[in-house]
């Protein structure tokens, strides 16, 4: 009997959780800094914080193992300024949002982690 299937199976929704939390969390960044509790009036430039997500959304889609562990350690600064901003920030609104980006990226995070690692599992040997 051989676990390839179940890797297979795993690496598969790993992937599509992958995809859904940092598109989700590039979402709630843009609509985080632009419209609902911009740090300025009208907007922040702080929405650039998005561009390093950008970069990785290419390796993320073609599914590059690399990427995958680069993401696992992007994604904690991005947890750092959830939840600095939510328990620092006075406005309810960006309190939320920054409790839902620390959600995003801990989803993020575990799910790159087992993507990248379904990788390093060794192949079982039927006998």
């Amino acid at each position: 009997m051989s676990s390839t299937p179940d890797l297979k199976s795993t690496r598969q929704k790993a992937y599509w959780v992958s995809v859904a939390s940092l598109l989700g969390l590039i979402a709630l960044c843009v609509v985080w800094e632009l419209f609902v509790a911009p740090l300025r009036p009208g907007g922040s430039w702080l929405v650039l914080k998005v561009l390093p997500l950008l970069l990785i959304v290419p390796g993320i889609f073609k599914q590059r193992v690399r990427t995958y562990q680069a993401t696992s350690l992007l994604v904690w600064l991005y947890f750092a300024e959830g939840a600095t901003r939510a328990s620092s920030d006075p406005a309810l609104a960006s309190q939320l949002m920054a409790g839902l980006e620390v959600l995003l990226t801990v989803v993020l995070f575990a799910s790159v982690s087992v993507y990248a690692r379904t990788y390093k599992i060794p192949k079982v040997k039927a006998a």
